[in-house]
């Protein structure tokens, strides 16, 4: 068998991050050396970063969340701040645009500095942002995560991110602050384009395979934001979260545990969240028993940004931003980022006993050991990088991007008209209309660089090729003529546009209509950090323009949707009234192309949806793990069933499933469900299936979910092409907090469900969960085994 996770690639002559790898004895004794050796000013500065060039200048633009309000009064330049020593270096590339080969120039003297200045001579640590790729200018910019559950193709993330962690080795940075393993619980909330899934499961499977591939390059990978975030009140970003420890235990922690035990993850980033009113940045529950005792977890905790000082200014649970320092080391975060405004207030506390040296000393020797892992403390360390060989957005990144992007498109609706040309619709003239046609950002998520950090220096170019929508269909729709109309903006009231788009649909033999988000900062998007939803309408009055184009078109005219967007919406009218729907989450800078080849039919779309597709904002906070009780009702006049469900996704050609068999009826609590199915391409074109199988437990001792994906497998077939998927299911994934709180697997009746989405069952089997209740350790084994067997 092999696994839908491949074995943790060969280290390309990079330093091992895995941190469950012990140092060499050199590496060793030159930590504990260090240790004995600092002075309490020199270990704190070990503990801390600089953000060079940010004290509150705003030079930078804004972001990060309060950043100049909470950058404090230190020096902002090396020479000022670090005569101490440094532990990190905070976004030397993604702050402002950046040459990658002058930036790595620069970033080189700064690590001579430090080994020449310093006493002890130890490098700083360098991190960037790196969730759709390294946020630098001019790197490729990959699809944002929404597309990478949506691919479902696990393996293709693992090379994507093996690519962004060459990219940052290129640079001489060592950690990439990314993935993002939030459980997507509310679509109000504006970094669920951050996210991978609704599915707890699928965030852990896709995101390790991102930190694998990431680490595969010898940079450490960051799993954020530990642990709650999406979870909170109203959909509002940094917002209360009140999630009982079932749900915890059941829900969000999962992707985590399985980042860290099966990823050997590097680094993990608390939460800005206060969870049932204790904030994680100074909760050792989670921090130290959890993570670290229970886990094994052996790298460092860094700190989401200024989220030690926000123990004082948001929470309220610090006197002063000594005390929240104290309390964040004591909990467990070893690196207070981006800079040093808590940790470097408690050298007078720790030089006069009042904060016990151990602590300092505990999250000294993390932070030492990682540096040595890196190879930043050896004899030999040379800071230099091949200046001639750095390219950011080499064609294997961009080829990568461009298969992320194509496996991500989902196909929500088609009454045949689409592909353009190869369905029911000849098109010569097509009316391209809409606020995302023509804008290459409208491709880009919020942490992208293009929409992060150029969007606050105007007339700054992208050092990206990027076709819009609209080039990208001149291009693929040779023998057409586009007409094209903007129509609208994507957030304002201004419906002066409309007659133009309506005047380009008519007498159109198809109308493309582009919709969705721009993505931004606090407020300057319509998705992304700081950019939540009251409502889940499209922005603007971007509904008001899609049923004017379908009011004023010709009869018969199909009218096809294409979404760009960080979130699902409440787009059921859309369902219903045009021909097709076409929905890309921000699908990077090849996703012109990926939605073009969609839609002339180049390409089979073959995503499906990671996330349900809401009725209504109403129904907001809903995800399909819902429990009996949380489905449509009689007794209330609010419908939460969503539009289309988790899993949904259509493709040009058509699969058959079936003959679901299982090895056993019977299988102990502490085993695993081997079960098989077949799928059959019964069209007449090549395409992917996602073969999804799914749990059903009836009685439980606790409320369960009315279903729950077991496992998936990406599979390509030929047309009249068949396959066995042989899945083996550890039993944990049906795992459960009991009534005691204890997590177990217990026994009794469970069916398994096999079909295109987790709504429809196609197929049904039983099988009997026997013996005593399991207690789930961290020794049971988490990943699902996939075997594919092609059939005559």
């Amino acid at each position: 068998m092999s696994t839908d996770l491949p074995a943790r690639p060969v280290q390309r002559g990079a330093a091992d991050v895995d941190p469950s790898t012990p140092l060499s004895p050199e590496r060793a004794a030159r930590v504990e050396e260090l240790v004995a050796s600092m002075t309490p000013a020199e270990k704190l500065y070990q503990l801390v970063g600089l953000w060079e060039g940010r004290g509150g200048t705003g030079e930078g633009g804004d972001v990060a969340p309060m950043a100049d309000a909470m950058q404090g009064d230190a020096p902002d330049s090396l020479e000022g701040y670090a005569l101490h020593g440094l532990g990190q270096l905070t976004r030397v590339f993604g702050t402002t645009p950046v040459d990658a080969v002058e930036g790595a120039r620069g970033l080189v003297a700064k690590q001579r500095w430090l080994v020449e200045r310093s006493r002890h001579g130890v490098p700083a640590l360098v991190h960037e942002e790196c969730l759709t790729g390294l946020a630098a200018w001019g790197a490729t910019t990959f699809p944002a995560p929404l597309s990478w559950g949506a691919s479902f193709d696990e393996d293709l993330v693992e090379q994507v991110g093996a690519a962004i962690g060459d990219s940052m080795r290129s640079l001489g940075v060592h950690q990439g602050l990314a993935p993002v393993l939030d459980v997507v619980r509310d679509a109000r909330w504006g970094r669920v384009e951050e996210c991978i899934s609704e599915d707890p499961h699928l965030v852990g499977e896709v995101a390790t395979a991102y930190v694998r591939g990431v680490q595969s390059a010898g940079v450490v990978a960051t799993l954020k934001h530990f642990v709650g975030y999406s979870n909170s009140r109203a959909g509002r970003n940094l917002a209360p979260v009140h999630a009982g420890p079932r749900e915890l235990a059941d829900v969000l922690l999962v992707p985590f545990e399985m980042a860290v035990l099966d990823g050997r993850v590097g680094s993990v980033m608390n939460s800005y969240a206060e969870v049932d009113g204790v904030p994680v940045a100074a909760d050792a529950s989670l921090l130290t028993e959890l993570l670290r005792e229970r886990w094994g977890f052996g790298g460092t905790v860094v700190a989401d940004y200024f989220s030690v000082a926000f123990l004082q200014t948001l929470h309220g649970v610090a006197a002063d931003v000594a005390d929240a320092g104290a309390q964040a080391l004591e909990a467990g975060i070893d690196v207070e980022l981006p800079t040093g405004v808590a940790y470097l207030a408690l050298t007078e506390a720790v030089e006069s006993g009042a904060l016990s040296l151990d602590l300092v000393d505990r999250a000294l020797r993390r932070v030492l050991v990682q540096k040595a892992a890196l190879g930043l403390l050896d004899p030999d360390y040379d800071p230099s990088v091949d200046l001639g060989a750095i390219d950011l957005d080499p064609p294997a990144h961009r080829d990568l991007a461009r298969r992320l992007a194509e496996e991500s498109v989902v196909l929500l609706s088609n009454d045949g008209s689409l592909p353009l040309g190869g369905g029911t619709t000849t098109a010569r003239r097509i009316a391209v209309v809409g606020p995302n046609a023509d804008d290459p950002s409208a491709l880009f998520g919020c942490y992208s660089f293009a929409n992060h950090v150029l969007a606050q220096h105007p007339g700054t170019p992208m050092r990206l090729t990027v076709p819009p929508v609209l080039d990208a269909l001149r291009s693929e729709l040779e023998g057409a003529e586009l007409v094209h109309a903007r129509g609208c903006d994507v957030d304002t009231d201004d419906t002066s546009g409309f007659r133009a788009a309506v005047e380009a649909a008519r007498g159109a033999d198809a109308v493309v209509v582009v919709l969705g988000d721009r993505a931004g900062l606090f407020g300057r998007g319509t998705s992304g950090e700081g950019c939540d939803a009251e409502s889940l309408d499209l922005p603007g009055v971007q509904q008001q323009l899609l049923d004017a184009v379908l009011d004023g078109v010709d009869p018969g005219t199909p009218v096809v949707l294409v979404l760009l967007t960080g979130r699902p919406y409440a787009v059921a009218s859309a369902l219903q009234r045009c021909s097709a729907v076409v929905q890309a989450f921000f699908p990077g800078q090849e996703g012109a192309g990926a939605i073009a080849g969609v839609l002339s039919g180049r390409v089979n779309p073959s995503g499906h949806l990671p996330v349900t597709l809401p009725r209504s904002v109403g129904a907001q906070p809903y995800s399909y793990l819902h429990p009996i009780l949380g489905g449509a009702s009689s007794v209330s006049n609010i419908a939460t069933e969503p539009v289309l469900p988790f899993g949904h996704g259509l493709s040009y050609t058509t699969f058959e499933r079936s003959d679901l068999q299982v090895e056993s009826a019977e299988v102990p609590t502490g085993g695993s469900l081997v079960a098989s199915v077949v799928v059959r391409n019964t069209g007449e074109r090549a395409g992917a299936d996602v073969v999804q199988l799914y749990g059903h437990d009836p009685v439980a001792s606790v409320t369960r979910p009315v279903t729950q994906l077991l496992a998936h497998a990406r599979v390509e077939l030929e047309p009249g092409e068949s396959v066995r998927v042989l899945f083996d299911v550890p039993t944990r994934r049906l795992a459960l907090t009991d009534r005691r709180g204890a997590r177990v697997v217990e026994p009794g009746a469970v069916q398994l469900r096999v079909g295109p989405d987790a709504e429809h069952v196609e197929l049904t089997a039983d099988v009997e969960l026997v013996g005593d209740a399991h207690p789930v350790t961290t020794a049971d084994r988490r990943t699902v085994l996939v075997e594919r067997e092609p059939l005559a």
